[in-house]
C-alpha cells in the first residue's frame, strides 16, 4: 500500500491546535490532532449534497448570494459554482489562512480553477464573525467548519450552533433564506434547538461517497 506523506501543518488561531496535510498518491487527507480525519479527496458526495440542497430550497432565485463557512477542500464550493447562475455570488469565509494556500498549491488538481472564478471571494477570518455583523446580507449560509454541530477541532466553533448562533444567522439571511449544516453523525440536541430557533427545518441523511457501505453523514437544511 501506497505510504501516507506528510504535506504540511497548519495552527488553527484562537487555540484549535494543528492542522495536518497528507497525501497518499492522489488522495489527500487533512487530519486534526490525534490523526482525526476531518476531509479526503475521496470522499464528497454530502459535501456537494450541502450545496445541491441549498439552492433546491432557494427555489432558483436569480442572483443568489451564498456564504459558505469553511473551504476545506472545495467539493461544496465546486458543487454550488456548477449549480449557480452567472449573477450568483459566493463568500467563503475560512478561519485557516493555510488551507487556501494548499488549495491553491498541492491541492491544485483537487480545486480546479474554483478559487478564480469570478463569482467567488474569500475572507479570511471566522465565518461566526461574518454571520454576527451581517444583516439580510446572504440568501444561504452553509456550515461546513467542524466534525457537525460541536467544536470538535474549535470550541469557539460552538457558537455558531447555540441559540444566539441561529439567531443571527437569521438576521443575515434574506427572507426565506436558508441555513444548512453538514454533520459527520446525527446530534438530537441540535435538531431540537433549530426547531426551537424559528427556522422550518429538515434533517437529510447523505451518503459521504458512491457506494453502499459508504458511511452516511447528515445536512440540517433551516428556511428562514
Amino acid at each position: 500500500m501506497i505510504p501516507w506523506v506528510h504535506l504540511s501543518t497548519a495552527t488553527m488561531p484562537g487555540g484549535g491546535g494543528d492542522l495536518r496535510l497528507m497525501q497518499r498518491g492522489a488522495e489527500f487527507s487533512i487530519m486534526a490532532e490525534g490523526g482525526i480525519e476531518l476531509m479526503n479527496s475521496r470522499l464528497s458526495g454530502s459535501e456537494q449534497a450541502l450545496a445541491e440542497l441549498t439552492l433546491e430550497r432557494l427555489g432558483g432565485r436569480p442572483a443568489p448570494h451564498l456564504l459558505i463557512g469553511g473551504l476545506g477542500m472545495g467539493f461544496t464550493l465546486r458543487a454550488a459554482l456548477a449549480a449557480l447562475g452567472p449573477d450568483g455570488r459566493i463568500t467563503v469565509g475560512e478561519l485557516v489562512p493555510e488551507v487556501v494556500d494548499w488549495a491553491r498549491g498541492p491541492m491544485a488538481p483537487v480545486h480546479g480553477d474554483s478559487l478564480d472564478d469570478p463569482r467567488v471571494s474569500i475572507r479570511l477570518g471566522d465565518v461566526g464573525a461574518l454571520i454576527a455583523d451581517a444583516r439580510a446580507a446572504f440568501d444561504a449560509i452553509l456550515l461546513d467548519v467542524d466534525n457537525g454541530p460541536e467544536g470538535l477541532t474549535r470550541r469557539a466553533n460552538d457558537g455558531l450552533y447555540d441559540a444566539a448562533g441561529l439567531a443571527a444567522a437569521r438576521r443575515a439571511l434574506t427572507p426565506g433564506g436558508v441555513l444548512a449544516v453538514w454533520s459527520s453523525a446525527p446530534h438530537a440536541a441540535f435538531a431540537a434547538r433549530l426547531r426551537r430557533s424559528g427556522f422550518r427545518s429538515e434533517e437529510i441523511r447523505v451518503k459521504a461517497g458512491p457506494g453502499r457501505r459508504k458511511a452516511s453523514h447528515v445536512i440540517w437544511l433551516g428556511v428562514n
